[in-house]
């Protein structure tokens, strides 16, 4: 077996999920009993997620500075950015609600966590608007971060943040010193992640021999609706953006460098920069899917206003962490955190099928950012079509074709 192969997180998560299946289904009892390990593999994002949020989202925002100075880009970029992260989380919960991946497993919440969740869905919704709103209020920020209260710590981060953008260059010592924090952070969560094989082995033991083998029914069926909606997406969404813009010629390649593909080098340091804390579609998608189908498998039941407040809430937590290992995972526990609706513990349904839908969900991250940069480029009237187009068929000398037909395309 080549050795980088064996060393694959992916490679070794799938051989521990092919085990876990064996166990689960062979030594059902056994498959019960090592629910230690995914309940401990949950518990070690659980500690990560309040810093690596309050990381994540101050520094984000502190750096929106450089938006400020651009102005009228900078609020297209945002607002664009919102819209599109909107209409993800929109699509994702309309096909989780449609199909209906997580019906059927009749999850048991107290089953799967050590402390009873019986009452919790009633508490969430005893709770009145005033009291949630008030709620999101903590009594001191080191009273947040110690009750890992997610609303609680964003609100704090997000202010941090505004006062840190405010502060301009007083501001930049600090902002470094929570950028090296937060890498520290990040190569914890990567040290958390060499362990994803024995989580996802524990998880995916338990599930089938607590509910038996027809679960993976329902898991693939997650997976198969995950990249059906990741691909709609891009094709519908982003390709409505591409044709909108006047750029859907420029889509099939779009992996190419922003700069040589003929967007300017401003538009692409302010886009591409802000779009991998602020527009990661893919996740998005991820998010509310995963977070639905959590739901469906524990027999909870959400009204509209609910799932209207989960999006509300994944358009916060669904921010920030590309290209970090288990962003995606800490992204959901945060996002089940905030809910207090739908028990974290029920990530430990999903934790196996992560790696699987990780490779979508970064190509339609990195596919919803590139049509974002080329889109406000041509929107600001300054994306060279000609350099795209010779670019994208393969000109050997661009400047020399471009000079050589000022007025026609090479």
């Amino acid at each position: 077996m080549p050795r980088k192969l064996y060393k694959s997180l992916y490679f070794q998560v799938v051989c521990a999920l092919i085990l876990g299946v064996a166990v689960g289904h062979f030594k059902p009892s056994l498959g019960v009993d090592l629910k230690p390990l995914g309940d401990g593999f949950i518990n070690l994002i659980k500690m990560i997620i309040t810093p690596v949020i309050f990381c994540t989202v101050a520094v984000g925002i502190a750096h929106m500075e450089n938006i400020k100075a651009v102005g009228r880009v900078g609020g297209k970029t945002i607002l664009y950015f919102e819209v599109i992260t909107s209409l993800a989380l929109a699509i994702g919960l309309i096909v989780v609600n449609v199909i209906k991946p997580g019906a059927g497993i009749n999850a048991d919440p107290a089953a799967i966590d050590t402390t009873s969740l019986a009452n919790l869905a009633a508490t969430a919704k005893s709770q009145g608007t005033a009291d949630f709103l008030m709620n999101i209020i903590p009594a001191s920020a080191v009273d947040a971060f110690a009750k890992g209260n997610l609303l609680q710590v964003l609100l704090f981060s997000i202010l941090f943040g505004i006062s840190l953008s405010l502060a301009g260059t007083k501001g930049e010592a600090v902002v470094r010193g929570i950028e090296d924090f937060g890498r520290i952070l990040l190569g914890i969560v990567n040290l958390i992640m060499k362990l994803a094989p024995v989580g996802a082995f524990g998880a995916i033991a338990f599930t089938i021999g607590k509910y038996g083998i027809g679960t993976l029914t329902q898991l693939g069926l997650l997976v198969a609706c995950f990249y059906i909606t990741c691909i709609t997406f891009i094709g519908l969404v982003l390709g409505t953006v591409c044709r909108l813009s006047g750029t859907e010629s420029v889509l099939p390649r779009m992996l190419e460098k922003m700069e040589a593909l003929g967007c300017p080098k401003a538009v692409v340091g302010l886009v591409l920069p802000t779009g991998y804390s602020f527009n990661l579609d893919g996740a998005a998608i991820y998010l509310t899917m995963s977070s639905m189908f959590i739901a469906q498998a524990m027999n909870i039941d959400l009204s509209l206003g609910q799932q209207l407040g989960l999006l509300a809430i994944l358009l916060v937590t669904s921010k920030g962490g590309a290209g970090v290992a288990g962003a995606a995972l800490i992204a959901l526990a945060a996002t089940l955190s905030a809910t207090s609706i739908i028990p974290m513990a029920g990530i430990a349904l999903v934790i196996g099928i992560d790696r699987i839908m990780n490779e979508v969900r970064a190509v339609t991250n990195l596919i919803g950012n590139a049509v974002a940069t080329v889109a406000m480029a041509k929107w600001e009237k300054q994306l060279d079509i000609r350099r795209a187009l010779a670019v994208l068929d393969g000109a050997t000398d661009v400047e020399a074709c471009l000079e050589k037909n000022p007025h026609d395309a090479c």
